[in-house]
């Protein structure tokens, strides 16, 4: 599993720049530049809501991914050592990406 840093302070599953889900997806079927992925997987945190303190952040995750043209991408399923979710106070995964994404074309 590749180690995971996720910058997306808004996303609910946030929890000190790791994700507490033990699976994620990135989206962007078609996309050449990071920019045109996402983490699918994104929800954001609403104001006045608390994360669940039993969730376990980890810094390993499995990730799904539909970028079909990243270089990490083997079978739809991410191959890179360390991968980065970017977003900053992103309020929907459009908001998001996979800052690991290289494109193999």
């Amino acid at each position: 599993m590749p180690e995971l840093k996720c910058t997306v302070q808004t996303c609910a599953h946030n929890n000190d720049f790791y994700c507490s889900l033990d699976r994620i997806q990135v989206g962007g079927e078609g996309a050449k530049h990071a920019g045109e992925t996402s983490c699918d997987s994104f929800c954001e945190r609403k104001e006045g809501s608390c994360s669940n303190s039993l969730e376990m952040a980890s810094d390993c995750a499995c990730v799904d991914c539909s970028a079909k043209k990243c270089m990490y991408n083997e079978n739809s399923k991410c191959h890179a050592g360390k991968i980065s979710v970017e977003g900053g106070d992103a309020k929907s995964s459009s908001g998001t990406e996979c800052a690991t994404f290289k494109c193999c074309c």
